[in-house]
């Protein structure tokens, strides 16, 4: 069962099931599998290495032996060349093992990162309202970059060892059986402490990996346009500073101890990796005394034991850093798994050209199951018609602007796009059929021509130009040192907050959609900015179906239907005229308006109704 959206807790690595492991294990392999050739390749590595590593010890106890007692020259050049050599071929079957198992680990890398953007792309609005960017980024970045050291080194040295392992005891029990089976005797100490060493590893990697994420969501705050003009603003620099100081604290502490854990425990192993040549030594020294084995066969013998001991140190190890590996997995996983509330269905409706007609059957809506938004929404916008939302803040405005381009699904009731559920339209075809203007329109950092093409890729320089005059925004093209190639900073800072609207008015006109959302704001720009930004709508509103949630009174006045909300509800409907002669809560907000020259949002209606702004 997939987990479910929005739960993040990690769960305490001591505590995760065998079971969910090997389901992990599984999982990782499956990544594995367009690599096969490679991987077989540095198996072939491996066994290559391995057998040319086992020349050096023999060739040594022929000169101890033979060559030096019987003063061959020849041979010992031999001999010494032999070692040279099998080294030589050794270091170069490890610079292609290196190699092929980086290729291997920068594919997988690139494989995991592609599919948990894409993932995360899939992930409806919900799950970016309620997680941290810095996390998320943390995620994707830190996360899958420390899958390279487990490919790498992780999965390659286990095969690498367990294959020099194998064949080390192979040839030790050849050399002398005796002392063989002392020598495998030992090996225990060295793999019998190595879980709790590993359980521990891997928590501490979690949690790591947790609070880096926290630094990440600071840096990326307060390093941000908005965040840093908030801190200077309000004068917080010392305050984030320490913030900052605190936390890049913890993960200093949380590191130091990741790097040290265990390291008591690989000491004593050490200590058990000199006692299985000093047994060697003495049992095998008093053989020789009693010439019942050569002084070759003993100096052949110990140096085996560097690649018996050795590698099975690298796999208690190993053992420690699968498990510390699979913290990063399984944070990786835990997004993986999550599912989107929004999806296509089965064998979608692709829609290539909308006629604009947009209705609303029974329509409620909400966060929190104890809390609905909307309630009971019914509405038709016929093709080219405008639909103008009014209501006080909270009301529910702009949430009911998410579901027609299913950022949401409501939770009952049905909206229909030229009479089809948009659950059986598909998604990429819904969205491309709707416009949408917000109140802070979102630009890139970059060019005003990229900004532009976003909508609509294929535009030419005169689409462009077209798009522009009609929003009002060309004079300010034309202004700009590069016109069309100025880059306009993030989000658009560099441009003025009018400008900024003009562009988004610009890139909807650009994208040719039937159906447009507009959430209007003008209340934090000057006359000059409101007055060419009601221009730039003219041509945007022109034979469109328009969801306006409306703040101009030019806007509401030209609007074929008004719904006025309230808690959720259409608590009102009609024309302008209509509304102010019932004399209702549209009169009130009409006559708000008129009286303070205020927005007919009516933000002070909110704090009079006591209502939680979920608009």
């Amino acid at each position: 069962m997939r987990a479910p959206l929005g739960d993040l807790d990690t769960e305490s690595s001591e505590n995760i099931p065998m079971s969910a492991t090997r389901g992990n294990l599984r999982r990782i392999s499956a990544y594995f599998h367009p690599y096969a050739q490679e991987s077989w390749l540095i198996l072939l590595c491996i066994l290559l290495g391995s057998i040319f590593g086992l020349i050096s010890p023999l060739l040594i106890r022929s000169i101890i032996d033979r060559a030096i007692p019987d003063s061959d020259m020849y041979l010992l050049s031999l001999l010494a060349l032999g070692m040279l050599g099998s080294s030589l071929v050794a270091g170069l079957i490890s610079v292609a093992q290196n190699y092929l198992s980086n290729r291997i680990g920068q594919g997988v890398m690139y494989d995991v990162r592609n599919q948990l953007y894409a993932q995360l792309q899939g992930l409806h609005l919900g799950f970016f309202v309620n997680a941290r960017a810095g996390e998320t980024i943390s995620r994707l970045d830190s996360d899958v970059a420390g899958i390279q050291n487990v490919v790498t080194g992780t999965f390659v040295n286990v095969v690498a060892q367990a294959i020099t392992l194998t064949s080390t005891v192979i040839m030790i029990f050849y050399l002398s059986w005796p002392l063989a089976i002392v020598s495998v005797l030992i090996l225990p100490l060295f793999i019998i402490p190595a879980r709790r060493v590993g359980k521990i590893r891997r928590a501490l990697t979690s949690e790591t990996q947790q609070e880096r994420a926290d630094l990440t969501h600071i840096l990326q705050e307060t390093l941000s346009v908005g965040g840093y003009v908030l801190m200077k603003a309000f004068g917080r620099e010392s305050m984030e500073k320490e913030k900052f100081r605190a936390k890049n604290s913890v993960v200093m502490k949380l590191q130091i101890r990741q790097a040290l854990v265990g390291r008591w425990y690989f000491m004593i192993v050490g200590l058990f990796g000199t006692l299985g040549p000093a047994l060697v030594y003495w049992i095998g020294g008093s053989l020789v005394l009693r010439e019942a084995m050569t002084l070759g066969t003993v100096v052949a013998f110990v140096a085996y034991l560097a690649r018996l001991y050795g590698p099975a140190s690298s796999l208690a190890s190993v053992h420690v850093e699968v498990t510390t590996s699979m913290a990063l997995f399984e944070r990786i996983f835990q997004y993986m798994d999550m599912r989107s509330e929004v999806t296509d269905q089965q064998n979608a409706t692709v829609i290539k050209q909308s006629q604009g007609e947009v209705e609303f059957r029974e329509v409620s809506f909400h966060y929190r199951q104890d809390y609905p938004v909307l309630q009971n929404i019914s509405f038709r916008a016929n093709p080219g018609e405008m639909i103008a939302l009014v209501g006080p803040s909270g009301a529910g405005k702009t949430t009911l602007t998410y579901l027609l381009p299913r950022f949401y699904d409501p939770a009952s009731g049905f909206i229909l796009l030229d009479g089809i559920d948009l659950r059986n339209i598909s998604l990429e075809s819904l969205r491309k059929q709707i416009g949408i203007v917000t109140q802070d329109s979102f630009v890139y950092h970059a060019s005003v021509r990229q900004n532009l093409l976003y909508a609509n890729p294929s535009a030419t320089e005169e689409d462009m130009r077209s798009a522009c005059e009609d929003a009002q925004f060309y004079e300010s093209v034309r202004a700009m040192p590069w016109g069309f190639e100025t880059i306009v900073g993030e989000n658009g800072y560099r441009l003025s907050g009018g400008e900024r609207q003009r562009l988004a008015i610009a890139r909807v006109i650009l994208a040719g959609t039937r159906v447009v959302i507009l959430d209007e704001a003008t209340s934090s720009l000057d006359s000059v900015s409101e007055t060419l930004i009601q221009r730039a709508l003219e041509p945007l509103l022109k034979d469109r179906t328009v969801i306006a949630v409306a703040h101009r009174l030019s806007t509401i006045r030209r609007a074929d239907q008004i719904l006025v909300l309230d808690h959720g509800r259409i608590v009102e409907q009609g024309t302008h005229s209509k509304l102010l002669n019932e004399g209702a809560l549209y009169a009130e907000l009409y006559t708000t308006q008129m009286d303070w020259g205020a927005s007919v949002d009516a933000g002070l209606l909110s704090s009079r109704r006591g209502k939680p702004d979920a608009s």
